[in-house]
């Protein structure tokens, strides 16, 4: 649309597109306002919408992911969570346990990250594990515990949901929704997220490609949630001396193809505590919007991924150091980072 483009405008666009069968996807952008259509199986005429008032062109999309792709919206999206604003000008740090074991713990966690500066906490209520043995989270009681933690801190909580039976209840506590890297393809699930109106935190998946990640992400924005945020976490290959092999060329892949901010999480990219902070600052020098990283006040007694967790000191040292990275970068190499 036309940066001048009223609501009358956009809505005779809208009423088009229905008209023809197909559905009206309205993305606001920072200069002007693009709207998306699915639902065609093949292209459309250009004509059938330029001679409507406000509107500027009508672009063909050639990705098969047309709501996440830069050809739809070219300016960035910036999600908002609780006042941090993931993809805009601050870099944004999500931190704390793998998952709530009590409430002292997730309390002393938040502290902690806070005091660092993150604006975010992240912890598993529910946790998907290896084995069927391992400590699978609280449930409803580490949602409430989190919640309490924010109370007391004000940080925005990313807490995973794992399934659509319980997402409702993650839903209600939740400031943003985790959608696990063993749920990337879980369409049911990602459908479940497209419909609800907190932003959504996406992993990769273990093996998935740059397309089967952004297509993921299609599935969110194609039910109607268009606060999608991405994150690259490791994929699996032949490599023994880390957890995960941290793809960082994913992240200005995706910042050419998308408008949605990627942030990094290298705890589990690495699964080796020494690893994180030397592959946090390369996130944030290669463009990610933020980094997730696991916090625990005594990461020797975590009852999940201990070996990749820091203590707090060590996680205000990489909060420094990256935020120092982070504002040389907007000084200066801005032009080279841009998409």
């Amino acid at each position: 649309m036309k940066a001048l483009a009223n609501q009358a405008d956009i809505v005779r666009v809208c009423d088009r597109i229905a008209a023809l069968g197909f559905k009206a996807h309205i993305i606001p952008g920072e200069q002007r306002t693009a709207i998306g259509i699915t639902g065609n199986s093949g292209p459309i005429e250009k004509a059938e919408f330029e001679d409507l008032p406000g509107v500027a062109e009508a672009i063909p999309v050639s990705k098969p992911y047309k709501l996440v792709s830069r050809e739809t919206k070219p300016d960035n999206t910036i999600v908002e969570i609780r006042g941090c604003r993931v993809g805009g000008n601050e870099l944004a740090l999500c931190a704390g346990p793998c998952s709530v074991e009590s409430r002292e713990q997730i309390l002393a966690s938040a502290r902690a990250v806070k005091a660092a500066g993150a604006q975010l906490l992240r912890g598993g209520a529910y946790k998907p594990r290896t084995s069927p043995y391992s400590f699978q989270g609280l449930g409803e009681e580490g949602l409430k515990y989190l919640a309490e933690a924010r109370a007391e801190t004000g940080l925005g909580i990313v807490t995973e949901a794992m399934d659509t039976e319980t997402f409702e209840l993650v839903e209600e506590y939740a400031d943003c929704i985790q959608i696990g890297a063993r749920n990337m393809q879980n369409f049911a699930l990602l459908r479940r997220a497209g419909r609800t109106r907190k932003p959504v935190l996406l992993k990769r998946g273990m093996s998935s490609t740059l397309d089967e990640f952004l297509m993921a992400a299609e599935y969110i924005l194609a039910e109607g949630n268009y606060n999608v945020i991405l994150c690259e976490r490791g994929v699996r290959t032949f490599a023994d001396h880390t957890r995960n092999t941290l793809d960082l060329s994913v992240v200005p892949a995706v910042r050419t193809l998308s408008h949605l901010p990627i942030i990094v999480d290298p705890s589990h990219g690495t699964g080796k505590r020494d690893k994180v902070k030397p592959m946090a600052l390369a996130a944030v020098a290669a463009g990610a919007a933020g980094l997730i990283v696991e916090v625990h006040p005594h990461p020797e007694l975590a009852l999940s991924d201990g070996y990749q967790t820091l203590d707090p000191a060590q996680f205000a040292s990489l909060a420094d150091d990256c935020r120092a990275i982070h504002e040389l970068l907007a000084q200066r190499l801005e032009p080279t980072l841009a998409p």
